[in-house]
Parts: structure tokens; C-alpha cells; sequence
């Protein structure tokens, strides 16, 4: 991607990207076998492929050990996340997409709340210990940007957990509290890398530690992130020996290659609408010799910037011509649908998810596949 074209729509991009859920999970145990109470009215995100219900929580975390590094006077740093997970049942109440209130801030419009998940609050979790994935949105981006994605995983058995980046993007915590995004004026850079590895890391603490109430698989865990959130997968999986594979979808890489080359599994999935004429982008293949390890670098010619995220869908859903004019839209979502790119998205992550964290393979990552002529193989 071009610096002039990231400067460009940077702040466009910031406001598409203001996609939160609110409230914390309730204390009490979901009722047996409950009839889901639905709540939104609207559209409904593409339906998980997975076997398994799909239960979520909020998480409110307080990292007391280092100062906000985007607020230097909040001498802590306050992140939100959600937490995917398979469930044995649903429990009575559907998770929103996000809240009213977020999406008047934010468009204008209490439109994007009407949105209908797949995920039921405070389910009763499958049994057994889970491969974890961590979600890194891009810069300006919530978590729920990956909401798709992440019910997805979690209906094949994996935990999830998508990360809001305070302050990159507006954040609600809870009691309705929203934070700014003081960011969202500029884009990415080597400094967002950095503060959002240290992000990823204290989730990580959090959710392995003794008292998550999450049952994580330690020796499985992946880092999964689009734009700046998969130039910040692939520098935690160089910097944090938890992590065992990474995931950079659409990602410019912002810091300098690491003194090791990685010899951890990577995948990169990237539009080609930044390059001329299918020419590899310069960034990627500079990266490329740093990877010692198992390594793909998949293309859609035909998908956007933003496919990769539900905002493709979104914007087939609602008018947010306001916020992503159509003269950007064709950089942004290519000539693809909203809905093959999410099952793309889906199939391709999910089975480079499937090989490095469960040993389970699929040719699908070894030759162009007759199923997807969307995707192409890139040898730099």
C-alpha cells in the first residue's frame, strides 16, 4: 500500500472502523437450553460453518504496569476485548453487534446496531482445552470489524479474542464510557506496532493466566490481524515465544525485519488493487526473505482493502457513502462480493489455523484451488 494512499484515506477509514459491542457478561450462569432472545431487527452477518454454537463475553482490562502511550497522563493502559468460544448450547441472549449509542457517535445513525450476530452472551462453554486466536483490527478499527471471522473460528472449536486498541479507534468500556480515537487523524507507524505487541502480550498474560475462566492450549496460540493489526501479528509472533503462528492480512509492514530471521509459520493475504499491474507490493517482498519458516503469500486480484473485514459487507448493507465515498470504494472493496469475501477470508485463514495450531492439512494452501479462482499464490 502507498504512504500517499494510506495519508489519503486514513481518516475515512478511522471512522469506518468504529464497530464496538458494549456490556460486561452477566454473573449468572446461562439458563439450560434457552430460546435466544433476538433483539436487532437488521441484517444478519454471513452464518458460521462451524458445528458448534458460538458463545461471547466482554473483557475490561487495566494494564497497571506501563502509562497509556497515547494518553501520557493515564498513567495505565485500558483495553477492551471479546471473546468468542465453542458452546454447548446457546444461552437466552443474542450478542449485539454493537450498541445504539456507538453507532450514533460514530455514523450519524443507530443503523449499524440492527445488525444480527450468530453469538449468544454467557453460553455454556464447550469442555476441553482450545487453540487460541488473537484478533488485531486495523488502524481506526474496532474489533467487531472481525466479528465474522471470529464466530467463524469459534463455531470450529477455537477460542477467540479480538483486541480494541485504545485511542486508535473509539472504544466503549463499560458503563457506556466512550474514549476517542486520538490517533485518527494520522495512520500507522513503528510506534503502533510496538504499543500494540505489548496489546497483544498483556491479553495473553490475561487469558492464561489461572483465573481467565478460558481454558487455553499454551502451545497453541495464533495471532491473526488486518492492516496495521497484521503488521502487529507478525512483529508479536517475532517477539512473544507464546505465539506459534501469525496471520497479516492487507498489513504494510512498519518496522524493520527482526535480527532473527522468523522461523514461525506465517500467511499473508493481500488485495492487488495497491500494486501495478499484479506486481508484488515492494513492502511484502522485501519482508518475504525474513520469513525462514513455513510461508504463503495469497492474492485477490479482485477484492479491496477492505475485504477482508465485515465493513465490505457492511457497506452492501447500509449507506455509508458518507463515510467511504464511491470514488474510494472500488480501492476499498474491490469488484468482489461482501459475502464471497468473507468465505474466502474465512476458508483461507481457517485452514492455515487448522494446519499450524491442529496439524489437520489442506491443499488448499499448496496449489490455486478450482473452488476459489479468486485466490492466487505470489512467489516473490
Amino acid at each position: 500500500m502507498s504512504q500517499r494512499f494510506i495519508r489519503l484515506v486514513a481518516p475515512l477509514v478511522a471512522l469506518l472502523g468504529l464497530l464496538m459491542v458494549t456490556g460486561m457478561p452477566s454473573a449468572s450462569a446461562a439458563p439450560a437450553r434457552p430460546s435466544v432472545q433476538t433483539a436487532a431487527t437488521g441484517p444478519e452477518l454471513p452464518a458460521p460453518t462451524g458445528p458448534h454454537p458460538v458463545g461471547t463475553r466482554s473483557l475490561y482490562l487495566k494494564d497497571t504496569s506501563r502509562p497509556d502511550p497515547w494518553k501520557p497522563d493515564v498513567n495505565y493502559r485500558e483495553l477492551m476485548a471479546t471473546v468468542w468460544y465453542p458452546a454447548l448450547y446457546p444461552s437466552d441472549r443474542e450478542a449485539p453487534f454493537m450498541s445504539p449509542e456507538l453507532s450514533q457517535a460514530a455514523f450519524g445513525t443507530d443503523a449499524l446496531s440492527t445488525v444480527r450476530t450468530h453469538a449468544t452472551i454467557d453460553a455454556v462453554p464447550l469442555p476441553g482445552r482450545r487453540p487460541l486466536v488473537v484478533l488485531s483490527p486495523g488502524f481506526g478499527m474496532s474489533r467487531f470489524s472481525l466479528t465474522s471471522l471470529a464466530e467463524d473460528l469459534a463455531s470450529k472449536g477455537y477460542l477467540v479474542a479480538a483486541l480494541d486498541h485504545t485511542y486508535e479507534a473509539v472504544v466503549e468500556f463499560p458503563g457506556g464510557r466512550l474514549e476517542p480515537c486520538l490517533n485518527c487523524t494520522t495512520q500507522g507507524s513503528a510506534d503502533v506496532v510496538r504499543s500494540r505487541v505489548k496489546d497483544i502480550g498483556f491479553l495473553l498474560d490475561r487469558l492464561t493466566g489461572p483465573h481467565s475462566g478460558f481454558r487455553v492450549d499454551c502451545s497453541r496460540i495464533a495471532v491473526v490481524g488486518h492492516a496495521v493489526g497484521g503488521a502487529s501479528a507478525v512483529e508479536t509472533a517475532s517477539e512473544d515465544p507464546r505465539i506459534t503462528a501469525a496471520v497479516n492480512m492487507e498489513g504494510t509492514f512498519l518496522t524493520p525485519p527482526p535480527a532473527q530471521p522468523l522461523a514461525k509459520p506465517v500467511l499473508l493475504m493481500g488485495a492487488q488493487w495497491p500494486t501495478a499491474g499484479g506486481t508484488p507490493a515492494a513492502n511484502w517482498a522485501d519482508r518475504w526473505n525474513s520469513f525462514a519458516g513455513w510461508k504463503r503469500w495469497l492474492s485477490e486480484p479482485t477484492a479491496g482493502h477492505m475485504s477482508f473485514t465485515d465493513a465490505h459487507w457492511l457497506y452492501e448493507h447500509f449507506d455509508l457513502t458518507k463515510v467511504i465515498p464511491p470514488v474510494l470504494a472500488p480501492a476499498m472493496f474491490g469488484t468482489i462480493s461482501g459475502e464471497r469475501a468473507t468465505e474466502i477470508t474465512r476458508t483461507y485463514v481457517g485452514a492455515f489455523l487448522d494446519l499450524q495450531l491442529r496439524g489437520v492439512h489442506s491443499t488448499l494452501l499448496d496449489e490455486p484451488s478450482p473452488a476459489f479462482p479468486e485466490v492466487g499464490f505470489v512467489q516473490p
